[in-house]
């Protein structure tokens, strides 16, 4: 019987610790392209409104979590005008 994992993250992330990490990144990343959509903003106003080039918001929408630090996904947020709530649970 194959191995059945809880998230995405399980089964491919060994430390818990990174697993985390990657998990909010991706939560940041897809609420801040969420928004740009939502606005019906292109990359470059995007880009100009967080403050960053082109090419950084094309990695964002191409999920590239590698290129960005959950501190950098924050700042961006907050350019946006969003605000991010942070509510704490154990673990599972």
């Amino acid at each position: 019987m194959p191995e059945t994992y809880s998230t995405v993250w399980d089964s491919i992330i060994d430390s818990p610790v990174e697993r985390e990490s990657f998990r909010l990144k991706s939560l940041l990343m897809m609420n801040i392209e969420r928004h740009i959509h939502e606005q019906g903003l292109t990359q470059q106003q995007a880009a100009d409104k967080m403050g960053v080039t082109q090419p950084r918001i094309s990695d964002l929408v191409r999920g590239k979590m590698d290129r960005f630090t959950i501190d950098m996904l924050v700042n961006m947020l907050a350019a946006l005008g969003l605000h991010l709530d942070v509510q704490f649970r154990k673990a599972t």
